[in-house]
């Protein structure tokens, strides 16, 4: 009897590990093994602007000066003209002007220096008070991507495109096209711009991304030389005219097409006058002047005599044919309601051979 207790107790243990031994294995046998999940984030495009849905992380961009403004964007505009063919001077004059030298609360807060408002825009956003109460501005993660954006802005709106058919190095018709067009409605927008452009010499900047740094003191060489007479050809011209009448007429015509040239060829320092004030009195730039007499930098004293270019004025111009008062008035730098002033003018129409004031 003791016997048959002690077998059946000891079946009993056998079979109580065995079932232990089959659970711990069960066990391990559903227990899954953990993995990690890799994401890999594809790369922008250079040429996109990047406007993910999640706020943009901004670190304050602290600038103190324009010049520091400057040295940090220059690079980035002229490689902006190298893609898109906008004047490096113009985007920086722009920059400098839309950011206040990047101290406005758009270009700080929101790398925002061109006041571009978000539109169909998807990307990180803030509100500002503009032309209304708390509107909607575009928000980038670098300022280098505000950069981009207004290249794109400009280049992918029908109303900007004229400005694509004018030189690269004419800053001053770049200005006042984007007025034309819309882009600001301050009337003094283009003098602006155009103050800002001559004050820091930013049109070099485009002069370095064309790869000819003399095209444009060429350029005005030839336009001087095509509009003025020498004293001793209008003493020919008169000659000429007295011997033959069709000769005459013609040397008439050119005449009222030559331009005058007034002013004296140099300038002495006034009180109160500075490099940029007299490139300005003189119609002429501060690097022109500077490498007239030699300078190395802006400074001049009192007294000093400089070498200036005699101020060109033009007074009247003979139509031609293709010519249109809106032409006229590119060519003259003035607009064509001054024209019609001008030349008592009701509409825009203008005939071949029609003399116009033009000042």
């Amino acid at each position: 009897m003791i016997k048959r207790i002690v077998l059946l107790l000891f079946l009993g243990m056998f079979i109580f590990n065995c079932g232990s031994r089959k659970s711990t294995a069960r066990k391990h046998k559903t227990t899954k093994t953990k993995t990690e999940h890799v994401v890999i984030a594809e790369t922008p495009k250079n040429n996109q602007v990047v406007n993910a849905d999640e706020p943009a992380t901004i670190e304050p961009l602290r600038i103190n000066s324009t010049e520091e403004y400057l040295a940090r964007f220059g690079l980035i505009a002229q490689e902006e003209m190298r893609l898109y063919g906008i004047p490096a001077s113009i985007t920086l004059a722009q920059g400098i002007l839309e950011s206040n030298s990047g101290k406005g609360r758009l270009s700080i807060e929101a790398n925002n220096h061109f006041g571009i408002k978000c539109h169909d825009w998807t990307g990180a956003k803030i509100y500002h008070d503009d032309d209304a109460l708390q509107e909607c501005f575009r928000k980038y993660n670098d300022a280098k991507y505000s950069y981009r954006d207004h290249s794109l802005f400009l280049t992918n709106r029908k109303r900007y495109s004229k400005l694509f058919d004018l030189d690269k190095d004419d800053y001053k018709a770049w200005a006042k096209e984007l007025k034309a067009a819309g882009y600001a409605t301050d009337r003094q927008y283009p003098n602006k711009l155009i103050s800002l452009i001559e004050r820091y010499e930013l049109y070099k900047l485009d002069d370095e991304v064309l790869g000819d740094k003399n095209n444009r003191e060429t350029k005005a060489i030839k336009v001087i030389a095509e509009n003025t007479f020498e004293a001793d050809e209008v003493d020919a011209i008169e000659d000429n005219s007295a011997k033959d009448n069709t000769t005459s007429t013609k040397n008439k015509e050119q005449e009222i097409k030559a331009n005058k040239v007034t002013g004296s060829s140099t300038y002495t320092v006034e009180k109160g006058d500075t490099l940029y004030s007299i490139s300005k009195k003189f119609n002429t730039t501060v690097s022109e002047l500077q490498d007239m007499n030699g300078l190395t930098d802006n400074s001049i004293s009192l007294g000093q005599e400089l070498k200036v270019k005699p101020v060109v004025e033009n007074t009247t111009y003979i139509v031609e044919q293709g010519d249109t008062l809106y032409s006229i008035s590119k060519k003259y730098n003035t607009s064509v309601q001054e024209l019609q002033q001008l030349n008592n003018l009701n509409g825009t129409t203008v005939s071949i051979g029609q003399v116009l004031q033009t000042k």
